[in-house]
């Protein structure tokens, strides 16, 4: 059996040290054949590093290490590309300073490593001299590639002001790029957020972004075919339909696709986990629900037009650019709607989904017992089948909210907000859960569907007492028809909240009979 490649980067590693390898190289050519200059953005740990890799080999000649791929009998092995390789994927970049003695360090090394000296100071005087002097030295273009090009302006994007200043750096060292086209063969540069071409590559406007290219959508991540067939001898231990719920549904317009780190993860833990989520926490998009009054289950079903999706700017910055671009939410659909381009987004998979509604409730509290206590709650409770045992479990959640949250952030106007924290309880559990249900008299505020069980939940935010009107107004838009065809039971349950009160004033349930 080989060796799984958790967190390896390294294409000659993985190729001569018995590591399973998903090939690739396919796109390698199509790459070289479609033109010059390329971006792509993918989420992180998505495998982007280690097919800039296997670029930096291939324009490097080394055939032996493409035995048995794609690219080993269709490629021309006898040329041989100097290489600029740049990747800002480690460290945190904190400070324009930083980002300038880091480009220099890279700049000063590629130059030692192929025996020339630079004489220019400035680094995109020092980046331009580099290219040039690698293609008279060796009589060839130049591939330059660049990882993680955003990393320096996400990693300080709670602080606009050094954002900007890092923008500023990158925006001047890529503009060198456009005058050097002579002597480029290719240039590929990968990040996670797709960021305005106006306000970062300035004038390169030769870039071709491929990240919603069909030709290229399986371009980083596992297949279907590629999980069934490289992995064959791991996946037999697991139930391939709970591995497609848990981890796969990631599109660009194209097939879907795993997330490799999930299923490396998975194959050596032999155990379900969002592997994904845990490495990076989603707290500044928390932040920015909070101050937009986000309603959360907006989230599913979510549709976007084409300049909200395509680009994200520092001094512009909205939720859903961010979800989508950080892979918290994926492409479902794509729709023409006249002249716009509309794209459907939703949770890629029940990884997401159940994790960041977790994220979501263990920011309203100050201790994650009650966000666990609450969700073991509610699934103990569909367990036995207890409706109102649902009323204390949600009743005493509202109560674990400290009431300086609401203070500081407005929340008793906020009427989405009771809505959006009962959404994400039921998903922090991992049940399954629709949000603004459609039926053909309106939109149900929250189905949850349980062991042949349908629970079918209307919210009020009433000022006053409780007016206890929910019920009715289930009965009369009869929104539990949707489900009377494939299901026995059918539980209808209205639920308030006293604005003044901040918490539940009425929960009243009933059970259809078949």
């Amino acid at each position: 059996m080989k060796k799984l490649p958790i967190g390896i980067q390294s294409f000659k590693e993985i190729r001569t040290e018995n590591y399973y390898y998903v090939d690739k190289t396919h796109f390698v050519k199509k790459l070289a054949e479609s033109g010059k200059y390329f971006f792509l953005s993918r989420p992180r740990r998505f495998g982007k590093s280690l097919f800039l890799d296997t670029l930096k080999e291939a324009f490097s000649g080394n055939r032996r290490l493409f035995k048995g791929l794609y690219l080993y009998d269709n490629w021309d092995w006898n040329r041989k590309y100097p290489i600029i390789k740049i990747s800002f994927g480690s460290g945190v970049v904190d400070s324009s300073d930083k980002l300038i003695k880091l480009i220099n360090y890279y700049l000063d090394k590629i130059s030692r490593d192929y025996d020339t000296v630079l004489n220019e100071n400035l680094i995109s005087l020092k980046f331009k001299e580099l290219i040039e002097k690698l293609a008279a030295k060796y009589n060839e273009k130049v591939v330059v590639l660049v990882d993680e090009y955003d990393k320096p302006i996400l990693d300080r994007i709670d602080d606009i002001d050094v954002a900007r200043e890092n923008r500023e750096v990158l925006k001047d060292f890529y503009s060198v790029l456009k005058d050097a086209d002579p002597y480029l063969k290719l240039v590929f540069l990968t990040g996670v957020s797709r960021f305005s071409k106006v306000s970062i590559f300035s004038g390169l406007n030769q870039l071709n972004d491929i990240t919603l290219d069909k030709r290229f959508s399986t371009i980083c991540g596992y297949t279907q075919l590629d999980l069934e067939n490289v992995f064959a001898d791991r996946l037999k231990d697991f139930n391939k339909d709970e591995v497609r719920e848990w981890y796969n549904g990631y599109s660009w317009l194209g097939e879907s696709v795993y997330n490799p780190f999930d299923i490396l993860l998975l194959f050596d833990k032999k155990s379900f986990r969002p592997y994904w989520f845990e490495t990076g926490t989603p707290t500044f998009l928390i932040k920015m629900f909070q101050r937009h009054r986000y309603y959360l289950p907006q989230l599913e079903g979510l549709e976007v037009g084409e300049q909200l999706l395509s680009n994200l700017d520092i001094d512009y910055i909205y939720p859903e650019n961010l979800l989508f671009q950080a892979g918290y939410l994926t492409i479902k659909e794509f729709l023409r709607i006249g002249n716009e381009n509309v794209y459907v987004l939703n949770y890629p998979n029940l990884e997401v989904k159940k994790s960041f509604n977790d994220a979501f409730l263990t920011y309203l509290t100050p201790s994650p017992a009650m966000k666990d206590r609450a969700e073991i709650g509610l699934i103990r409770a569909l367990q036995a089948n207890d409706v109102s045992k649902i009323k204390d479990i949600l009743y005493s959640f509202f109560a674990s909210i400290p009431h300086d949250w609401y203070r500081k952030n407005e929340l008793e106007e906020y009427e989405g907000f009771y809505a959006s924290v009962i959404y994400a309880l039921f998903n922090g559990a991992g049940l399954y859960v629709i949000a603004e249900d459609t039926t053909n008299l309106g939109r149900i505020d929250l189905t949850v569907i349980w062991e042949g069980r349908v629970y079918v939940i209307e919210f009020k935010v009433v000022d006053d007492g409780a007016e206890n009107k929910g019920l009715n107004q289930i009965k009369e838009k009869r929104y539990f028809e949707k489900y009377q065809s494939k299901y026995c039971e059918i539980y209808l349950i209205a639920i308030e909240f006293s604005r003044e009160d901040r918490n539940i004033v009425s929960f009243e349930w009933e059970k259809l009979e078949c």
